[in-house]
């Protein structure tokens, strides 16, 4: 027998995946397409028109913001605005495509040929698992710097001379390993830096007292810092060091012209990060997470760690609409758009109400952060769960 040519096989795995997908898959996935499509386009314009449109028209009028400049800003904030539209449109897309079936007679008829309410939702799952990844693409990709960038602009169009760094009151406090008098090893705070004011290239007025043994060791006061990227320490400038006795009376007065430490650069980090949860992806929110954990500010930390977890959660509420929309467009009774519009609207403003309830128990520590953050999913995929039992 003549061995087969490359390219006769690679046809025949070509020819394999139209037949994975039957005819019924293809023609619910036609189905759900168009609503979904304008479930985007109608969600988005809404939200964009109420959290962004009308407030740059007042900042073009009142403030004299120029209309290019708006044009530029608005874009920028569709894509953030368009992440929140893509699970109301999923939602929206299973209510009118099966209700449609179902008021047309198709759903019986697919149901007496032996075709169960659980098949017909592989097709759904699937096309709701592709609209969670992209919307997961659109959150770590290009929303957090479209946001970013939307801010800066605003803020150099309005000549706002709030400098995007922290330029005063920086506060870091390290800790770590404690050698206690009694040779015993215990974690707590090592080092405790302060900074008055910051210019963006050095710290002024910086106070930084060392506990390292148990108690204060010694107190550094200079007028100025920077930090030397090359030799990785901080140079301090025009200072005095108080070395500090047990008893806690000064035992040694050093003044200094200069004098580098080797310090975290901790401090500069924290002071040049302005960015909110909004502007930055998981990995670079996973970052500023682990600088805020070592200043010891716990709730501050709590709440970085609810939206983080949120980050990886939110996207898949795409997939648990599907579950909540499809039994509901199963029903007899026929829905019209505006009727499914307003539903789709009621039920994502409940989820969100949920969301923010659970984040705030979260922020508060009644809640773990994961549980924060993946109990609306959860609630919600019960409630999907109990209108699916309905129509099975």
């Amino acid at each position: 027998m003549a061995p087969r040519s490359s390219a006769h096989v690679v046809h025949r795995r070509a020819a394999v995946w139209p037949s994975l997908i039957s005819v019924m898959d293809r023609y619910l996935g036609s189905q759900l397409t168009p609503p979904f499509l304008f479930g985007v386009g109608a969600f988005s314009s809404i939200i964009l028109a109420i959290g962004s449109l009308f407030e740059l028209v007042r900042l073009v009028t009142d403030a004299g913001l120029s209309v290019w400049v708006a044009l530029q800003i608005f874009l920028l904030q569709i894509p953030g605005f368009m992440v929140y539209s893509f699970p109301m449109s999923v939602l929206l897309a299973t209510m009118l495509s099966f209700s449609r079936l179902s008021a047309d007679g198709e759903l019986t008829a697919l149901r007496s040929c032996g075709v169960s309410v659980v098949r017909l939702l592989i097709p759904v799952v699937l096309l709701s698992f592709l609209v969670s990844m992209l919307t997961f693409a659109f959150n770590e990709a290009i929303v957090p710097a479209a946001n970013w960038q939307a801010r800066s602009l605003l803020r150099v169009s309005l000549n706002q001379e709030a400098p995007q760094f922290k330029d005063r009151d920086i506060i870091y406090q390290q800790y770590g390993d404690i050698v206690t008098e009694d040779n015993r090893t215990v974690q707590g705070l090592v080092r405790s830096f302060y900074a008055r004011r910051f210019n963006g290239q050095q710290m002024e007025d910086v106070t930084v007292i060392d506990f390292s043994q148990g108690r204060v060791q010694q107190i550094l006061v200079a007028e100025s810092a920077v930090w030397l990227p090359q030799e990785n320490v901080w140079q301090f400038r025009l200072g005095t060091t108080y070395l500090v006795a047990a008893d806690g009376n000064y035992r040694s007065i050093l003044r200094f012209e200069q004098q580098n430490l080797q310090l975290p650069r901790s401090p500069l980090d924290l002071a040049q990060e302005t960015r909110g949860t909004e502007e930055m992806n998981i990995s670079e929110l996973s970052r500023y997470i682990a600088l805020v954990q070592q200043t010891g500010n716990t709730k501050e930390v709590t709440r970085l760690e609810v939206r983080l977890q949120q980050k990886y959660a939110l996207p898949f509420i795409c997939m648990v609409f599907a579950l909540i929309g499809s039994p509901l467009g199963m029903r007899p009774q026929r829905a019209s758009t505006a009727v499914g519009f307003g539903l789709s609207v009621l039920i994502i403003f409940g989820y969100y109400l949920l969301l923010f309830i659970s984040g705030a128990l979260g922020q508060v520590g009644f809640l773990p952060t994961v549980a924060a953050a993946w109990l609306p999913n959860a609630v919600c995929t019960g409630i999907g769960l109990f209108l699916l039992s309905r129509v099975t």
